[in-house]
């Protein structure tokens, strides 16, 4: 049975929350809350979302580094080379070295249905905790789907 849109939100937030230290004040990451309007943030940003499609998480590094993770798929630019893919039957390659005390970011990895590797970055040390989980989540959820 599909999901919404909406209930992806949820469910993703939830885990998200659950799995993640406070405070939230990290560098380059954050979760998006409900009452937040994040589609206006990234308004600026060379992507499309469709109506329905909310945007759970982000690691905005600099304009030419960054991941979101949205309802329907997940978008990263490196260097200026953007790609992005939907979830929906993917699977977590790697979560990159989420615990590096020395790199302030690296970078996850999952494996899209067509077999494409789609790249994400992840801020490392607690802040981690916010991609690992929303990418993980949905890519959980997508299974049924």
């Amino acid at each position: 049975m599909k999901k919404s849109d909406q209930s992806l939100y949820n469910i993703c937030i939830a885990s998200i929350k659950r799995k993640t230290m406070k405070p939230y004040d990290f560098r380059w990451t954050q979760f998006y809350d409900s009452d937040s309007n994040p589609k206006l943030l990234f308004q600026n940003f060379p992507i499309d979302f469709s109506e329905e499609e909310l945007i759970i998480c982000s690691v905005i590094i600099d304009p030419d580094h960054y991941s979101i993770l949205t309802t329907r798929k997940l978008i990263t630019n490196n260097k200026g080379n953007m790609e992005s893919g939907n979830l929906n039957h993917a699977k977590n390659k790697w979560y990159g070295e989420f615990k590096s005390k020395t790199d302030l970011y690296t970078l996850g990895e999952v494996e899209l249905s067509t077999g494409q590797r789609l790249c994400y970055f992840v801020e490392t040390g607690k802040a981690s905790m916010i991609m690992i989980n929303g990418v993980k989540t949905l890519v959980f959820i997508s299974q049924e789907i």
